[in-house]
């Protein structure tokens, strides 16, 4: 399990146990357990083993812009859904929700001139928001009342997803129906009942019309 990890690591450890980790199998130990910690580090110290070592998601000239987006959107949208779906107060929830569609209606304005976040080169910035609206209308539009609107009502944000998902090797990253299950039968709070919606009907093949750019 995820704890006998971290005893291992650390023995008697008594914090939080979370998710990502990455493990040294030598020395076993977590090296890091901070997700946007670990994908720099999988991106600049591990290019002898990978794959493609040629891809450089963190360029030098696009970090200050990069930390930018990943500063906001971090703050108003990978967070910011939580924000909404577990505010305790009315005003909490509408300033979290407020603060979240103002961001996703700002990337989208500059969606339509630009393929990517930082331009037309793909970017840690896409990586870390991709997670987040890979799951908006699954889950967050409804059972985290992020409802003012859904990712595919967007003109620009629609096709950059279906963009970002039609990279190689993603899509077979992604369950679609493992993401209903895990948030609409584990938590309890906000779907009692858990049981967990047929819908919606969500075709992330269809051709995303943004190459020109």
């Amino acid at each position: 399990t995820v704890r006998q990890f971290y005893e291992l690591a650390q023995p008697r450890y008594t914090g939080r146990c979370t998710v990502p980790v990455l493990w040294d199998t030598v020395e076993n130990k977590i090296v890091n357990n901070e997700s946007s910690e670990i994908i720099v580090l999988l991106n600049e110290t591990f290019n002898s083993i990978a794959e493609h070592p040629e891809v450089n998601l963190y360029p030098e000239n696009l970090r200050s812009e990069i930390d930018s987006w990943n500063e906001k959107i971090y703050d108003t949208v990978n967070n910011g859904v939580y924000r909404c779906g577990f505010a305790q107060t009315q005003s909490a929830y509408e300033q979290a929700c407020k603060q979240l569609f103002a961001t996703l209606d700002e990337i989208d304005a500059v969606l339509q001139t630009q393929r990517f976040l930082c331009g037309s080169q793909l970017t840690l910035a896409d990586v870390r928001l991709f997670t987040t609206l890979f799951r908006f209308d699954l889950v967050y539009y409804n059972l985290f009342k992020c409802n003012l609107r859904r990712i595919q009502d967007y003109p620009y944000l629609s096709g950059y997803l279906r963009d970002l998902y039609q990279q190689p090797s993603v899509a077979k990253t992604c369950d679609l129906d493992a993401v209903k299950r895990d948030y609409y039968g584990n938590l309890f709070p906000l779907n009692p009942g858990g049981l967990i919606p047929l819908g919606p009907d969500l075709d992330l093949e269809q051709p995303h019309n943004r190459a020109h750019l």
